[in-house]
């Protein structure tokens, strides 16, 4: 056979392909989509997936049924997305703290973050240093030297539990502070604000959403310093922690996005990425999160979101190596 005949047919068999992957991302989605929140409802993934799910069903032309699978923090929903054909048809509304967290610290997760894509970004919310109203410091400065004074009561802080980003932030912080402080895990956020409220505990390290604006204006909380990279367009008053000398890169937020099974084929990936753009830019949805404490994200292509997902999953990990975390 002639060289001219196998050029013919390899160019054939490569519109052939092309066809198909132009076929496929046509047929996509066939049909209703799951979009699967791993917490119960009223929380702010679940929020978050009311806020999006109209407006993503409008732009694929298709039902978008939000259904909360809660249990073993959040990893049982994160199964559930990978239990499914990894279509498309069954995304995820997840963070951190179920995607990265819960496979460091839970047992029962058995997944890892690698098994899954982020395809779109919603939102972020910095976590904050909070402190008992009466807690003798009002910055990071005055609480380290608080801590270290000779014959000073150590400090406790909180967290929902060991693994958890309340307790992977802090413990960054003390080894960058080379305070000694005392880990006093919750099974959840309204008990660990009550006690801190209370003087039951000194400080914690959480989201600057819900109600803690609102702890923190009337005098209730006090804010020692804000993880982020500019300060609070309201409480504008937290000074930044990274501002503190040995902690220029400690920056953290709680994030929020659009995942699915990594084996999704790539033209679903980039039609999936391709509305998640378009419906956070919306004026509406943009309120919407902002109402709820969170900055909403830009528009971030594949490779973005791909390399921004890797480097946060390795930050944890090395976190969780250093205080030897162990899932139980």
């Amino acid at each position: 056979m002639s060289v001219s005949f196998f050029r013919s047919l390899r160019h054939a068999f490569g519109a052939l392909l092309l066809a198909g992957a132009a076929a496929h991302a046509q047929s996509f989605p066939g049909k209703a989509i799951t979009l699967v929140v791993p917490y119960p409802a009223g929380g702010g993934s679940d929020s978050m997936a009311r806020i999006v799910a109209p407006e993503l069903s409008r732009q694929f032309g298709q039902p978008v049924i939000v259904e909360n699978v809660s249990g073993a923090a959040g990893a049982i929903g994160v199964q559930k997305v990978l239990s499914a054909p990894a279509d498309g048809h069954t995304l995820l509304i997840g963070s951190p703290m179920e995607l990265v967290l819960a496979p460091l610290s839970i047992a029962a997760a058995k997944y890892k973050p690698e098994d899954l894509r982020l395809l779109g970004s919603w939102g972020s919310t910095s976590m904050v240093l909070l402190a008992r109203k009466d807690l003798p410091a009002n910055n990071v400065e005055e609480l380290t030297a608080l801590v270290k004074r000779p014959g000073a009561k150590e400090i406790s802080y909180g967290s929902i539990g060991p693994g958890s980003l309340y307790h992977l932030v802090a413990e960054r912080f003390v080894q960058l502070s080379g305070a000694k402080m005392l880990h006093v895990p919750y099974k959840g956020g309204a008990p660990l604000v009550q006690d801190l409220m209370g003087g039951q505990i000194d400080i914690v390290f959480m989201p600057l959403a819900g109600n803690i604006p609102d702890l923190i204006a009337s005098g209730k909380l006090k804010a020692l310093g804000l993880a982020a990279t500019s300060r609070h367009p309201v409480l504008n008053q937290i000074p930044l922690i990274k501002d503190t000398k040995g902690m220029e890169d400690f920056v953290f937020g709680l994030w929020n996005g659009l995942q699915a099974a990594k084996g999704v084929p790539e033209d679903v990936a980039a039609r999936i990425n391709k509305a998640a753009g378009e419906v956070v830019m919306k004026p509406e949805v943009r309120q919407a999160i902002q109402a709820q404490g969170s900055a909403p994200a830009s528009p971030a292509t594949l490779d973005e979101l791909s390399r921004r997902y890797a480097s946060d999953t390795e930050r944890f990990r090395a976190i969780a190596r250093s205080i030897n975390l162990q899932p139980q």
